[in-house]
Order: structure tokens, then C-alpha cells, then sequence
């Protein structure tokens, strides 16, 4: 987690991004400072949300962790649907599964396993959020395959259609999941959870965990808003496409205090957290977040279908793949962390120079 001074040095740059959005200081220093705002916004949405679980007792916190775990993202991906962005959008979405599962994944495998020879972990909590991500890469692909080659680019008025019934399964899934985890076969999992981050800190009070929850979303909305109206400007003042700020730059913003925890846990030689933040953070943009956008880009005027690129779709498929071998031994080693982080920056570099 961010160091406690500089967590409310980078908080002080919310109300300086929210005044330059209102003054009109510039695009490329209000993306700045909102970028480097939502980083603690996130940590303390987070923070707030892990707290207000542990009041809940082990279910329903986990519930509540669980479906709150990637509100930074929703936030900012639910501005820039407001805003017509839906290539951003798209893109922020792959980002983020590609950015838990290879970045941070690599990352902490590389700091964890540094001065090990390996870690390992609980292989049934893992497996089925892998499990999870292989059914959600394969229902993301049919939508593309539809379009492509099931006669989708002649009937354009179906794809909304098709990309509905998606997303409704895969908020299903996403359920069962739930239930699997929480419920059905909790006693197998005890102590997997995303909420497990606190330790011995004493809880908050139940009333400063909900406000603090309230007003940081509040505050993240508006910063949000900024940061999604100065971005196509950023994009042509650095040269770079929509597929790029949405897959590296916004995920990896929107993702940043989650991946710090990650790396933190693995430091710890606590391999199970750190790789359950990275599975079921993806897993939650894969089923939840991203289907919850499909059905609210409607009533915002946007409507927004499931039709990712070609690069975009095999990208992920590598990523699952790829993670879901490395993790079927029950251990994991630097080296496999270095193998990751080449195959992200592989992508990130392609993607870069897309046209």
C-alpha cells in the first residue's frame, strides 16, 4: 500500500486537477495531476471497502469486497462511455485483465521469488478464478467471432443484441462464482479472500468506513470526469492511439493501487493474497465490470457492444493461457515473473505502434 505522507501529498493533487479542469489550464497538466490523484483515491475506496467488509462478517464482506474491488475503473470507464469513448473504453478493459494478470502478476512473482526458490500457494482458490477467466475469454471471443465471421458486419443492428446476452451470462457466472467462493465451498477457501489485506489493523468504525467510502467515490467521479475529457487532447499532443491510453496508460492508473498491495503480499512471501488480487481483479473485468458497462452504456446514449479487436482478443488469450499453465503446479519463481513482464512489454510495444 502507499506510504501514509505520500498517499495524502498525491490526494492534495485532486482539488489542484479539479480547479485546472475548471480553469482550463491545459489537457496534458490536468491528466497529470488527475492520474496522480485517482492512484490514493483508489487505495483509500480499497481500504475503506476491505474495513467496511470486516463489519459485514466473512460473506457478505466478501460480497461487498469482491463487487467494489475494481470501482476505480468502473468510475472512470462509466465517464468515458458518457463521453463517446468507446474504443478507450474497450481498450481500458483488456488493459486491465492484461495489466493484472502479466504485470502485476510477473512483477510479483519477480519481488516474491527473488530470494526464493519458489512460493507456493493454495491451488483451488486459483484455479477457479483461472477457471473463471478461461469462460470469459471464450464468451468475450464470440461476439468478436460473430462479427467477423458469422455474418455480424452485415447486420451491425444485432451486435447490441448479441453483446446483451453476453453480458447477462456473464454476470450469471460471475454469481456462481461468488457463491462457489463464499458460500458452497467457503471452508475450502478460508482465509483466500480479497479482504484479507488488514492483518491484525483494528477495523474502522462502521460509520467512518461508509463516509469515507461516499465522499472518495464522490471525489473520484469528479476527478474522473476530468481526467476522461482531457484525454483524446493527451493522445494527440503525445502521439499516442486510443488503444494505448486505454490498454496501458488508464488501466494501469485505475489498477495502480491494487497492484501495489499485490506486490506488497508477495514480498511477504504471501503468494496465496498476491495472486488472488491478480486472479479475481481480472476476473471482476472479465464478469462484472465489463458486462455492467455493456447495460448501462444504454440509458447514457452510448451504447456499447463486445466487439474487440483481433489484437486486443488474442492478447488476452495468451495472458490466460499463459497464466493459468504457469499456475497449475502450485508454485511459482522469479524467473516465471521475468516471462510475464516480457510478454506485457511485448504487447504494450505492439500496441504502441498500432496504426
Amino acid at each position: 500500500m502507499i506510504v501514509r505522507s505520500w498517499k495524502w501529498i498525491l490526494i492534495a493533487c485532486a482539488p489542484i486537477a479539479i480547479a485546472g479542469n475548471l480553469l482550463h489550464l491545459g489537457a496534458v497538466p490536468v491528466f497529470l495531476l488527475s492520474a496522480l490523484a485517482i492512484i490514493p483515491l483508489a487505495a483509500l475506496i480499497g481500504e475503506s471497502t476491505g474495513h467496511l467488509a470486516e463489519h459485514l462478517g466473512p460473506s457478505s464482506g466478501a460480497l461487498i469486497n469482491a463487487t467494489f474491488g475494481n470501482l476505480a475503473e468502473m468510475i472512470i470507464a462509466v465517464f468515458a462511455v458518457r463521453a463517446g469513448l468507446l474504443d478507450v473504453v474497450k481498450a481500458s478493459l483488456t488493459g486491465s485483465i492484461l495489466g493484472n494478470l502479466l504485470f502485476v502478476g510477473g512483477l510479483s512473482m519477480l519481488v516474491g521469488g527473488w530470494k526464493r526458490d519458489s512460493q507456493k500457494f493454495h491451488q483451488l482458490s486459483v484455479e477457479a478464478s483461472a477457471g473463471q477467466m478461461v469462460v470469459a475469454v471464450a464468451a468475450l471471443l464470440l461476439p468478436a467471432l460473430f462479427f467477423y465471421s458469422g455474418g455480424g458486419e452485415t447486420h451491425l443492428e444485432l451486435m447490441h443484441e448479441v453483446s446483451v446476452g453476453t453480458a447477462v451470462v456473464l454476470l450469471l457466472t460471475y454469481a456462481c462464482g461468488l457463491w462457489f467462493t463464499f458460500r458452497t465451498h467457503k471452508h475450502l477457501l478460508r482465509g483466500e479472500s480479497h479482504a484479507a489485506g488488514h492483518g491484525s489493523e483494528k477495523p474502522w468504525p462502521m460509520r467512518r468506513a461508509v463516509l469515507t467510502l461516499v465522499a472518495t467515490s464522490i471525489v473520484m467521479a469528479i476527478v474522473a470526469e476530468g481526467l476522461v475529457g482531457v484525454v483524446e487532447e493527451v493522445g494527440l499532443a503525445w502521439g499516442l492511439n486510443e488503444v494505448f491510453l486505454g490498454v496501458v496508460v488508464l488501466a494501469m492508473i485505475g489498477n495502480a493501487a491494487e497492484n501495489s498491495a499485490a506486490v506488497g503480499f508477495a514480498h511477504r512471501n504471501r503468494m496465496d493474497l498476491a495472486l488472488n488480487i491478480v486472479t479475481q481483479a481480472s476476473v471482476q473485468i472479465a464478469l462484472f465490470v465489463t458486462p455492467v458497462l455493456v447495460l448501462l452504456s444504454f440509458p447514457l446514449g452510448h451504447p456499447l457492444d463486445l466487439v474487440f479487436s483481433t489484437f486486443e482478443i488474442m492478447s488476452v488469450v495468451l495472458a490466460v493461457t499463459i497464466v493459468a499453465y504457469l499456475v497449475l503446479n502450485g508454485e511459482t519463481n522469479w524467473f516465471e515473473g521475468v516471462q510475464l513482464l516480457a510478454l506485457y512489454t511485448l504487447i504494450a510495444v505492439a500496441i504502441y505502434f498500432l496504426p
